[in-house]
């Protein structure tokens, strides 16, 4: 049978349409009048895309220089920070922050979980940064990252959080709760290629960079805030990629009826309803999700059957589909897979996803019980009932 090739990773994802072409078509200088009114638009759109009064920056780079950014940045050797981590993507903050010399007070959850709001509380004393995610990505765990800020209210320690993959998938209200930085990446809900990353930075976080010590070039933030501010970047710009991000942004902005913040708010809830039909179809095939207390609107991960190796399941997607499924990271690579459904996925994506899923079990977990279509069904009941709570509006 023809097989076509679909993305359920986590990032990347799939490209939306527009921002392909816009991305094929954009073949302007970066020192152009043309440019700087594409780029300053797309810098005010993703203003209202994050939610947020605060500057926003560009960079040329994947999500993880923005996170270098805002470590070399906002700190100086020797440092208190304190660092979340429950899985691979709070690991590397930990990582970035003993790069630069911090002093880590490192709060850890088992990979599955998140984090004990009192612990957190008990070790913020004398730190200059809390560094976390929205959501752990390895994992498919969602932490409460209100909560977290509201721990920080009154104190001197800044909030900077790895939304990578939870922006356009949760919901952020960025100034009210007093987050210092947010991080976004391209490759995600905003539906275009890996190569940008976007942060926002509070009032705060520009005065702690007037003392934080640590050496910094290409991602020093003062830089590119002088320079964004006139329409252009400090350094070359990823030129076709900002178009396609200009484009995208319009596309979430039709889905609002004109409106962007309505956009990203159909969007979020997309994310949302598709992570609900995914896990009612994984449970209804007896597998068990890995995050069930705190799950991700971004991903959802799931265990293997008793005996399979994931990395034969994310294979027999591959071979016999064409569907690309993201296997564990770290210590859970072999025991579990995960399914994203963020961005530029729909209802018809989470049917396909959980058909094909039907198909693999029955070829690597031969001895794993369901009934064929029992997934499926679980998947149309979701829709059918998010349906007929929207006719009720």
């Amino acid at each position: 049978m023809l097989r076509k090739t679909r993305l359920f990773t986590p990032g990347p994802t799939p490209l939306l349409p527009a921002a392909q072409n816009a991305i094929a078509a954009a073949d302007m200088h970066h020192r152009t009048a043309e440019f700087r009114e594409i780029f300053s638009r797309t810098l005010a759109d993703l203003k209202t895309f994050i939610g947020t009064n605060n500057d926003v920056l560009l960079l040329a780079s994947s999500g993880t220089g923005a996170m270098e950014a805002a470590v070399s940045n906002l700190t100086s050797p020797g440092e208190k920070v304190v660092v979340l981590s429950a899985g691979k993507f709070g690991e590397r903050w930990r990582d970035l922050a003993k790069a630069y010399g911090c002093a880590i007070e490192l709060i850890s959850a088992p990979y599955g979980q998140t984090f004990d709001l009192r612990e957190v509380k008990s070790k913020l004393d004398g730190a200059s940064v809390l560094y976390m995610q929205a959501t752990e990505t390895s994992t498919g765990v969602r932490h409460d990252v209100k909560a977290i800020a509201a721990l920080l209210k009154g104190t001197d320690t800044l909030l900077v959080v790895d939304a990578i993959t939870g922006l356009g998938t949760t919901h952020f209200e960025v100034d009210n709760w007093g987050i210092d930085i947010l991080i976004g990446g391209s490759q995600k809900a905003v539906m275009i290629p890996p190569g940008l990353a976007y942060l926002c930075v509070s009032e705060r976080a520009w005065q702690r960079m007037e003392t934080a010590k640590q050496p910094r070039y290409y991602f020093d933030l003062r830089k590119e805030r002088k320079s964004q501010t006139k329409g252009e970047t400090a350094f070359t710009p990823a030129v076709a990629l900002v178009c396609g991000l200009a484009a995208a942004l319009d596309y979430i902005r039709r889905n609002g009826n004109g409106n962007l913040s309505d956009g990203r708010d159909a969007l979020i809830h997309n994310a949302e309803t598709s992570a609900a039909m995914v896990r009612a179809g994984v449970q209804a095939l007896g597998l068990e999700l890995f995050a069930p207390t705190c799950p991700a609107a971004a991903v959802t991960a799931i265990l293997a059957p008793k005996g399979v190796d994931s990395s034969a399941i994310v294979k027999e997607f591959r071979e016999r589909f064409a569907m690309v499924v993201a296997n564990g990271q770290g210590e859970m690579k072999g025991k579990l897979f995960r399914i994203a459904h963020l961005g530029y996925y729909d209802y018809l994506d989470a049917i396909g996803v959980i058909g094909a899923l039907e198909h693999v079990l029955l070829k690597v977990a031969p001895s794993h019980n369901f009934e064929l279509g029992a997934g499926v069904r679980a998947v149309q009941e979701v829709f059918a009932g998010q349906f007929a709570e929207a006719a009720k509006v």
